[in-house]
């Protein structure tokens, strides 16, 4: 028996505005057909993805599954997604070496810092 990681879905009101927005931030490719939800991948042949799906309230808590994100430059990243709309949150990281964001729908996700070469 195996598992794949096939996508995380992510609950939205407005799916098709916040595919768009995580679409610009990681430069993935849209995948899904005509009348579909929207279907984000790194490439089309490429796993995991991010599925977006409608739900009718917004988003009230802290997310319990967030993701995390390793970039060259950490604070050219931060400021790169804040210019797309992201915006700053404290979920009690106090003096962490990452930045949590969140995206237009209040999403939180992490920028990690470089990762430590030996």
């Amino acid at each position: 028996m195996s598992l794949e990681w096939e996508q995380v879905v992510v609950d939205a009101l407005d799916p098709e505005a916040l595919a768009a927005w995580w679409r610009e931030a990681l430069g993935w490719v849209d995948i899904s057909g005509p009348d579909e939800e929207p279907e984000l991948r790194p490439a089309p042949d490429r796993l995991p993805g991010l599925l977006f799906v409608r739900v009718p309230e917004p988003k009230s808590v802290k997310d319990r599954l967030h993701l995390d994100f390793r970039p060259d430059d950490q604070a050219a990243e931060v400021a790169r997604l804040e210019g797309l709309g992201a915006v700053r949150v404290d979920v009690g990281q106090a003096a962490a070496s990452w930045v949590v964001l969140a995206d237009p729908e209040g999403n939180e996700f992490c920028v990690l810092g470089s990762r430590r070469t030996s």
